[in-house]
C-alpha cells in the first residue's frame, strides 16, 4: 500500500533516529539449498563455509552498531530467511552467543528460528535450545509431493513429522509449521489431507498462507508463459473459509488472517509488526521501524557486507511518515488482527483518534458487512476477511 510520507531523506545515521524502546529485533539469514519458485525473499545459494562465517562476522559488527544505544532491550527476536539452519552449528552457535554479548537480551520471552523440514539435526536443535532459541517455525509447505515439486520445494512429507520430533527431543514445546493453499493443481481435498496432517502433528501455531505470485519470481514467469494455471478464486475462499472452520474446531484462534494459535501461543514476534512497534534488523535486505522512520538493508550481500565492513549503516529505503499517514499504516496492520483495531491502543500508539477520522467510513463498512464495529473499536467480519485489503484502502481512501 503506497502511503506519502513527510520526507524521504537520503541515508541514515544512528544519531538521526530518535531514543525509542526497540522491542523486537530480526535477523536475516540469506542463504538457501535451494530457491523456492515462489518465494520472493532475499536468498542465495551454494555459499562456502567461508562465506558463511564472514556473515557471522558481519552481523554482529552490525549488531555492535546499535549496542551502545541503551534501549535495545528486545523482548522478541525472530531469525528468517533464506534458511537459518543452513548456518554450520559452530556458526550459528557463535552468532547467537555474539548478541548476547552485544544485546541485553534478559527480557527476551520469545526466541524463534525458521527451519526447512530435513535441515536440523537434534544436535542442532540442542544447540539451539541451550542458547536460549525457545520456539522453530519450520516450512512444511503441503504434505503432497506434487504439490511440493509444483512449488520447487526440496524436502519430502515425511521429513516434517521428523523434524518435529527431532525439536521436541531436544526440548522444543512452541512449534510452528508454514503451509500453504492455493497452489496450482490443488483440489479441496488435498490441502484438506495437508491440514489434517498439519493438525495430527500438535504444533500449537499454525501459518496458512494462500499463495501469491510475486512479481519477477519462478513461479510468476510460469504462470506468465501459461505453464501453469491458479487456483480459481472461488475454490482458493473455499479453502480459507475451511481452514479456518476447521482449525477452530481443533482450537486454533486465527488471530491474524494468516495465523492461528492455541490459547496463548500467538507469535509475539509478529504482533510487534501488527501493532506497529519498533523493531531492527540485522542481515541483508532486513526491514526496521522506530517511531515512523522505517528503512530496510541493502538486499545484495556483497554490498551489506561492504557497508558494514566501512562501519556504515547498510540502510537504503529510508521513509519518515508524518503522523496522519504512520496512523494509517497502523490501521491497515491493524485489521489484520482478529481483534482488529481498538480505539485505545490506536490513539496511545498514535496520538490521533480513529472515530474521528473515520467514523463515515466504518458505518459504511459495517452497512456492507465487511465491518463489526462496537464501542471499544472495529475489525474484518467474515465476509470482509477476503478482501481484508480492499477494505484497509477504503479506509486510506477515506482519511487526508
Amino acid at each position: 500500500m503506497n502511503l506519502a510520507l513527510a520526507s524521504k531523506p537520503q541515508g541514515l545515521c544512528l544519531k538521526d533516529l530518535p531514543r525509542a524502546h526497540v522491542d523486537a529485533l530480526y535477523v536475516h539469514v540469506p542463504f538457501c539449498f535451494h530457491k523456492c519458485h515462489y518465494c520472493d525473499f532475499y536468498s542465495i545459494t551454494r555459499q562456502t563455509p567461508q562465506r558463511m562465517a564472514h556473515f557471522v562476522d558481519l552481523v554482529l559488527r552490525e549488531a555492535e552498531m546499535w549496542s551502545d544505544r541503551d534501549v535495545v532491550r528486545p523482548r522478541t527476536i525472530f531469525f528468517g530467511g533464506g534458511t537459518p539452519t543452513l548456518l554450520p552449528i559452530e556458526q550459528m552457535q557463535r552468532l547467537l552467543e555474539g548478541l548476547r554479548d552485544q544485546f541485553d537480551l534478559t527480557q527476551v520471552i520469545e526466541w524463534t528460528v525458521e527451519a526447512n523440514p530435513a535441515t536440523v539435526t537434534r544436535e542442532y536443535c540442542e544447540m539451539l535450545r541451550r542458547s536460549g532459541v525457545d520456539r522453530i517455525s519450520f516450512g512444511a509447505q503441503s504434505f503432497d509431493h506434487a504439490e511440493l515439486t509444483t512449488l520447487e520445494r526440496h524436502h519430502n512429507p515425511d521429513d516434517v513429522p521428523r523434524s518435529i520430533e527431532l525439536a521436541r527431543q531436544a526440548g522444543f514445546e512452541r512449534l510452528n509449521l508454514d503451509l500453504i493453499y492455493a497452489i496450482p493443481g490443488q483440489t479441496m481435498d488435498s490441502w484438506s489431507q495437508s491440514l489434517e496432517r498439519a493438525i495430527e502433528l500438535r504444533t500449537d501455531h499454525l501459518s496458512c498462507y494462500g499463495l501469491t505470485y510475486e512479481p519477477n519470481t519462478p513461479i510468476a514467469v510460469r504462470r506468465r508463459l501459461g505453464l501453469l494455471h491458479p487456483v480459481e478464486e472461488s475454490r482458493e475462499l473455499d479453502m480459507l473459509h475451511h481452514t479456518r472452520r476447521r482449525l477452530a474446531a481443533c482450537g486454533f484462534a486465527p488471530y491474524e488472517i494468516s495465523n492461528y494459535a492455541r490459547p496463548g501461543q500467538e507469535c509475539l514476534h509478529n504482533l510487534v509488526y501488527w501493532t506497529g512497534g519498533n523493531y531492527i534488523g540485522l542481515g541483508p535486505s532486513a526491514a526496521s521501524h522506530i517511531e515512523g522512520w522505517r528503512w530496510r538493508n541493502r538486499p545484495h550481500l556483497g554490498e551489506w557486507e561492504s557497508a558494514v565492513a566501512d562501519a556504515d549503516l547498510p540502510a537504503i529505503e529510508t521513509e519518515q511518515l508524518d503522523a496522519r499517514h504512520r496512523a494509517k499504516e497502523l490501521a491497515w496492520l491493524m485489521l489484520r488482527l482478529s481483534r482488529g483495531l481498538i480505539y485505545a491502543e490506536f490513539t496511545a500508539r498514535t496520538g490521533l483518534d480513529a472515530r474521528a477520522l473515520w467514523n463515515e467510513k466504518v458505518k459504511h463498512l459495517t452497512a456492507c458487512g465487511l465491518v463489526l464495529a462496537d464501542d471499544r473499536g472495529f475489525r474484518l467480519s467474515e465476509r470482509g476477511i477476503p478482501v481484508a485489503d480492499a477494505v484497509a484502502a477504503e479506509l486510506m481512501d477515506a482519511s487526508h
